[in-house]
């Protein structure tokens, strides 16, 4: 049942108080419990307040049963079989401006949506993300509080800055105050799998004052070693920063950049250009059956040895006929490198290939399963950035190879950026950067391109090329490569950077009031579409 609805219940006494203490609950509330599930919330306030008034709404048939066994004395106590982001009675009140005081909630995460639902979502809600719906409950919430009314949910902490929750990000910056935001692992919760590691539980009050809104300070908690730390406001551990909500909202997709490594944020939000401004971030090919049509170099390659090695004398690269690119290989003579994911740096070696015949690349477009994506970059020279990084973000050279779905594709435009690109994406300020705007290991192609981007000087850029120059012809003598050079390059975009580092200092030192008015200029000067709704 778990599966279907995706209820993880909030068996956690802690939360609970943590979270009924943030609704500052008056006697005279009326209180809506999106989500019932076992009724755990219902029950604290009960024990308040025996007389509360609460509308309880829940799809599980199960949870509805106990529901109404539990609450059956309470004649306040309203219980609903429905479903919260399509039930039109709700539909209908959110129109109206809202009813509800107080709402709390801790919404499914993670269900699956079938395509059916999706669709009906959809129109529903056509600027959200509709796969994943914690997200919807919270947007369809907000709308049934009353103008002031307060909500505290519990949800994963990807809508900070993953880039499909960008219109909530709005939604919540512009027509809420914020009061807090504490972050906690999920293993807060034993024994459960939510599938995200990270927790937040957000309070707000739903405001309508959208400039008074934007600002609004709020507090982000986090450092909790245990769930009874919640309820402790001076542990030694225990990180809390104030954050304006004019400065996330100027934030690239009003991103909550809260991982700030001394001024990265600021390096972020003032950029003038970017990654994506300056090369293409694509994402790569996938066979649709890998076992049929990859082979390795040897079963001593990582994850090699499910796969036949290959015959060297059937692989025909480089490709020089523009046919034999766009269509594939005639002869047995057709296998191509393909650049897989893996956590190296500047040189990857060809373990991987893949078939490029007439007959496979006739599957490769038109089998369902297969991604003949961005075919166009196919056999180019670039630079592949693994999906999924380990402790920080790399960087390897395509020499005219294919690269895989597990890779992104970046294609400067100036080919002369090429080494200072590669070199950049390897440094410890790049891995700064991406993991403020997004923390998780994962690396998809639109973070990249909000990378902030320096151009270098024609000294800088000839300084760089050269260090690359040495690592590239150390690592194809296949002795690795001297350390000290990356020591230097990372160096030489320190240094690049520090010109905009200080700029923003002095930035910085402009009174609050000017300072906002110039970066909301900038922000309603480069995203005209973006600011209308507060004008």
């Amino acid at each position: 049942m778990k599966d279907k609805y995706q209820a993880y219940y909030t068996q956690s006494e802690p939360i609970v108080r943590y979270m009924i203490d943030r609704l500052s609950l008056r006697e005279d509330d009326k209180i809506f419990e999106p989500c019932g599930g076992e009724g755990v919330f219902v029950e604290s306030i009960l024990e308040r307040n025996p007389r509360a008034r609460i509308d309880i709404y829940e799809l599980d048939p199960s949870s509805i049963a106990k529901l109404s066994r539990k609450f059956k004395c309470f004649e306040h106590v309203a219980i609903k079989q429905a479903d919260t982001l399509l039930d039109n009675d709700l539909l209908l009140r959110a129109s109206f401006g809202g009813e509800y005081d107080k709402i709390i909630a801790n919404p499914p995460y993670g269900a699956w949506q079938d395509f059916e639902k999706r669709r009906a979502l959809k129109k529903i809600f056509p600027d959200f993300y509709v796969k994943e719906t914690y997200s919807l409950f919270l947007f369809r919430s907000i709308e049934l509080l009353k103008e002031n009314g307060l909500l505290v949910f519990i949800i994963p902490d990807t809508f900070l800055s993953l880039h499909r929750h960008k219109a909530l990000r709005k939604h919540l910056l512009t027509k809420t105050r914020i009061k807090e935001i504490a972050l906690f692992p999920s293993s807060f919760f034993p024994n459960v799998n939510f599938g995200y590691a990270n927790l937040s539980i957000i309070t707000l009050q739903k405001s309508n004052a959208t400039l008074q809104n934007l600002e609004n300070s709020f507090i982000v908690k986090s450092g909790f070693r245990n769930v009874f730390e919640l309820k402790q406001d001076n542990t030694e551990n225990l990180k809390q920063k104030e954050y304006k909500q004019i400065d996330i909202f100027n934030n690239p997709d009003h991103a909550f950049l809260l991982s700030d490594y001394n001024g990265i944020s600021a390096l972020i939000v003032q950029s003038e250009e970017t990654i994506g401004d300056v090369a293409d971030c694509v994402t790569g090919f996938y066979s649709g059956n890998d076992k049929a049509f990859l082979k390795v170099v040897s079963h001593e390659v990582r994850n090699g040895k499910k796969y036949a090695t290959i015959d060297p004398g059937l692989v025909n690269w480089p490709l020089q006929d523009a046919n034999e690119i766009s269509e594939g290989s005639r002869g047995e003579k057709c296998f191509v490198p393909i650049v897989k994911g893996g956590n190296r740096r500047y040189l990857k070696p060809d373990n991987w290939f893949i078939e490029w015949s007439e007959k496979a690349v006739k599957h490769y477009k038109t089998d369902k399963k297969a991604r003949f994506q961005n075919p166009r970059y196919y056999f180019k020279h670039g630079i592949a950035v693994p999906m999924v990084s380990a402790s920080s973000i790399t960087a390897s050279l395509i020499e005219g190879k294919l690269f895989d779905q597990s890779i992104v594709g970046v294609f400067p435009k100036d080919t002369s950026l090429t080494y200072y690109l590669l070199a950049f994406l390897n440094s410890e300020l790049c891995n700064r950067m991406i993991r403020a705007i997004n923390p998780s290991a994962n690396n998809p192609a639109n973070y990249i391109k909000k990378i902030p981007f320096r151009r270098p000087n024609p000294a800088q850029l000839d300084q760089v090329n050269s260090l690359v120059g040495h690592i590239l012809a150390q690592l194809r003598d296949g002795n690795g490569y001297d350390q000290k050079l990356d020591r230097e390059v990372n160096a030489i975009f320190e240094e690049i950077f520090q010109q905009h580092k200080k700029a923003s200092e002095a930035e910085m030192s402009i009174p609050f009031a000017e300072r906002e008015t110039k970066v909301w200029k900038r922000q309603r000067h480069q995203h005209q579409p973006e600011t209308n709704i507060i004008q």
